[in-house]
């Protein structure tokens, strides 16, 4: 299983923000390439506990619901997402994309006891879990725009 906590699945994911450009078009969904890496910077920074995300009340907070749509399942397409995490607007892409790269770096630098214990979508998490989830995210969004 892919996870941000393994050097060689966090630099694919940064090689691959660096091969994005503003002019990647997306596979399905609303974004554009420069709104898209605004959303990944804004998911790192609430899963850092920089930016306050509202709980929500789903069942994908419990198992076995929860470990299916972590591990498993394909994440859907055009699936909404926190109101918090498209808010801000993007700004230069090249400084947005490192600012990205920059986080990434920072949240595996400061490691599993830095990032918040609660999802606000899938409730407690553990490393393990934050490091997949993280890396299937990026994932499927750089996927979405072909890289």
């Amino acid at each position: 299983m892919k996870s941000i906590w393994n050097a060689t699945d966090q630099r694919s994911l940064q090689d691959r923000v660096r091969r994005l450009t503003p002019e990647h078009t997306a596979r399905w969904g609303r974004f554009t390439a420069p709104q898209v890496v605004a959303h990944l910077c804004d998911s790192l920074r609430m899963a850092s506990s920089e930016l306050p995300v509202k709980s929500k009340r789903l069942p994908i907070r419990y198992p076995p619901l929860k470990q299916l749509i972590i591990y498993v399942l394909p994440f859907p397409k055009s699936a909404p997402t926190a109101p918090e995490l498209l808010v801000r607007a993007p700004g230069d892409f090249a400084a947005d994309c490192a600012e990205l790269n920059r986080r990434l770096d920072d949240v595996v630098r400061a490691g599993p006891a830095a990032l918040c214990r609660e999802h606000p979508a899938f409730g407690t998490m553990n490393a393990r879990r934050w490091g997949v989830l993280i890396y299937r995210h990026m994932d499927h969004h750089l996927r979405q725009f072909g890289v």
